[in-house]
């Protein structure tokens, strides 16, 4: 009944987010921005075309918080009964957490990204209750890790233990994103101290990823020594992080390298694209620039200049690096806002959870003043815009590709399912409406509604628009 009723006012909430003044048909928008009801000039939008109000992206925020909240369950219960255990003293073969209903795996590295944009939400919008679902799994992580330890120690599960990633992680995916996240909660404390899931999942990224020769991290798998795009963000946050925790200026070497490293490999300079994957026995295999790979790119590098100290030797690499990246990405965006599936195919489909990735990225490149308002701030203004309509009333995100490998055919990459149980869309849009609000409210720029567009404008910058007829 709560679920219900909440959903039902957050559909209320949204009104105009999802509809954005009169509808002609469905699926196209007049601006509300534009007060002259009788202009010629002005087009309709399969999109809501407007400024974003912080009222409108904080009710979807409070709806998708809303769903993860209520599709994530905390509990220990027996595989073969489905029945609670709550005997956390007799370890029980038995024993899994309880599945989510829309499986949303809670220690899988999407959620990772889900609580660091709750962070995100928490602080943009100044709203603490963003934080109480972050709260509630940290909370259960610590209070069952010992009982999962003890089971692991009596029957020697595997990866059948609910909580193998963190007592026997074997992969940057296991380790580097949640990582990222418990070092973020702690030092925001909230929830309670994580330390010793941080110092497994650091321990491996750290010291156990397989890696090139110049310190790249790298996979053994689909080839016998590969680069996946991917791995940026599964490491070099985590890596960011433990600098940021530790204050041991090699982590953030080790950060700046990857970036490096990566990129060198994988990023084309001409198109401003990374390509999913490279092999080392085959470095000139053709290039595959999967969305998704790209978003998981510009996202490590934005994470780590957050707090990758100003004066390191690798801060104005990594910028650069970034700038360049965003360039590439922005000539790419679709009509509508959003991003495909494979950045250079028009033909393949809109994917959501890139597409947050973008808006969020260089919406927080606009306000970091990596990159200028002027260029890039309506850029991702109309990247929410796209967004906004795959969030559903009840907080669901649609459009995001399922899980992907690297792959080696465009056929495999263009028909890859979408779904909204893809994990993968929520924690980007989280980050992405937070940044939004950011953005709009940000006190350096103004935002101008001038000849049917938006100009992001510098306080005090002067524009004649006196020869406009």
């Amino acid at each position: 009944m709560k679920t219900t009723l909440l959903a039902a006012s957050v559909a209320a909430l949204l009104g105009c987010a999802l509809a954005c003044g009169p509808a002609l048909a469905e699926g196209q928008y007049r601006n509300p921005d534009n007060t002259n009801p009788k202009d010629k000039g002005e087009g309709t939008y399969p999109v809501p075309y407007k400024k974003p109000v912080v009222a409108e992206v904080t009710a979807q925020l409070k709806a998708i918080r809303a769903h993860m909240d209520a599709t994530t369950p905390t509990r220990i219960i027996s595989k073969r009964t489905k029945q609670p255990i709550t005997d956390l003293k007799t370890p029980n073969a038995d024993a899994i957490f309880e599945p989510s209903d829309g499986d949303y795996g809670i220690q899988v590295y999407e959620m990772g990204v889900v609580h660091s944009g709750l962070l995100k939400a928490a602080e943009a919008t100044g709203d603490q209750s963003f934080t109480a679902m972050t709260q509630r799994h940290f909370g259960f992580f610590a209070q069952t890790l010992p009982y999962f330890r003890a089971q692991e120690q009596k029957f020697h599960l595997e990866r059948a233990n609910s909580f193998s990633r963190f007592l026997d992680p074997r992969s940057l995916d296991d380790s580097g994103s949640m990582c990222a996240a418990l070092i973020r909660a702690r030092l925001a404390k909230v929830g309670p101290d994580l330390k010793a899931m941080i110092d497994t999942c650091s321990d491996w990224v750290i010291n156990k990823q397989f890696r090139l020769g110049d310190g790249t991290m790298a996979r053994k798998r689909p080839q016998e020594v590969s680069l996946w795009a991917d791995d940026m963000y599964m490491s070099i946050p985590a890596l960011a992080e433990m600098g940021r925790l530790t204050g041991n200026r090699k982590h953030f070497d080790d950060a700046v390298n990857n970036v490096m490293g990566m990129s060198s490999r994988m990023f084309n300079a001409e198109l401003g694209l990374y390509t999913h994957g490279w092999h080392a026995n085959l470095p000139d295999a053709p290039r595959f620039y999967w969305a998704r790979a790209n978003g998981w790119a510009v996202l490590a590098m934005s994470d780590l200049l957050d707090v990758l100290p100003k004066d390191h030797p690798g801060y104005p690499k990594v910028l650069a690096q970034l700038r360049a990246s965003i360039k590439g990405i922005a000539e790419r965006q679709s009509g509508s806002g959003l991003w495909h599936q494979m950045l250079d195919r028009n033909d393949s489909y809109l994917e959501t959870s890139a597409s947050a990735m973008f808006t969020y990225v260089i919406a927080h490149a606009v306000n970091q003043g990596w990159v200028s308002p002027t260029t890039y701030g309506s850029i991702a203004q109309a990247g929410w815009a796209g967004l906004s309509t795959r969030i559903t009333a009840k907080g669901q995100v649609e459009g995001t590709c399922v899980g992907t490998t690297l792959a080696g055919d465009m056929v495999y990459y263009y028909h890859r399912p979408t779904s909204a149980e893809a994990l993968h869309g929520y924690g980007p849009t989280l980050m992405a409406g937070a940044e939004i609000i950011k953005l709009v409210t940000n006190p350096a720029f103004e935002v101008q509604h001038k000849v049917r567009t938006y100009h992001y404008m510098p306080k005090g910058g002067q524009t004649d628009y006196r020869e406009h007829h």
